[in-house]
């Protein structure tokens, strides 16, 4: 069974370019958010979260990842097969639906951060703030191709511990860490404010 559309007398699916970016489907949603907050499920783990059928789950899981949006977790073999959202693209020119997934994660990203602000008094005390912060600076592509090097490079230190639960130290849970770093536009689209 596949929802994807296809163009009258097409005799596969459609190429990944002319797909829906977005899951449009309300399990695919649920599973992209509970992806999102618990960083890899099972598909039973995902049932026993959802309320649905391991089955339900588990075709679902495989329709997002045909569509690229999410990939099978690091695991040590066996039936079980934990899945995870694919954050990071390859930024190969010309790579096909780069676009559309990038529009997904910063879609996924805002919409985790407006569910983190409506529910953040059920969290415990201690994970009750959050470090968000904004900063306007000048600096030249090269030092933001810098900056964001240097923050990748903070960053993987910890992303590590996705590939290896058991370095994660106790009370460890999936924090959101979102950088965005682009040039403010003047009034003409076409050129950067200067510096």
């Amino acid at each position: 069974m596949s929802d994807e559309k296809r163009l009258p007398g097409s005799a596969g699916p459609l190429p990944y370019r002319a797909r829906k970016p977005l899951p449009d489907h309300p399990v695919r949603v649920a599973l992209l958010d509970l992806l999102a907050e618990a960083g890899t499920v099972t598909s039973t783990e995902a049932a026993a979260r959802l309320g649905h059928s391991s089955g339900l789950c588990s075709f679902h899981l495989r329709q997002l990842a045909a569509h690229g949006l999410i990939e099978e977790a690091p695991h040590k073999g066996g039936r079980v097969r934990p899945w995870r959202l694919r954050w990071e693209t390859s930024r190969e020119p010309g790579q096909e639906g780069e676009a559309e997934f990038d529009a997904l994660a910063r879609g996924l990203e805002d919409e985790s951060y407006q569910h983190w602000l409506s529910h953040r008094d059920r969290a415990p005390a201690e994970w009750r703030q959050d470090d968000s912060f904004s900063a306007v600076i000048h600096m030249t592509p090269a030092e933001m191709a810098e900056l964001a090097s240097s923050v990748r490079d903070l960053l993987a230190v910890y992303r590590e511990r996705e590939d290896h639960p058991g370095e994660r130290p106790a009370g460890a849970v999936a924090v959101a860490a979102v950088t965005r770093l682009f040039p403010l536009l003047a009034d003409n689209p076409g050129r950067p404010h200067p510096v």
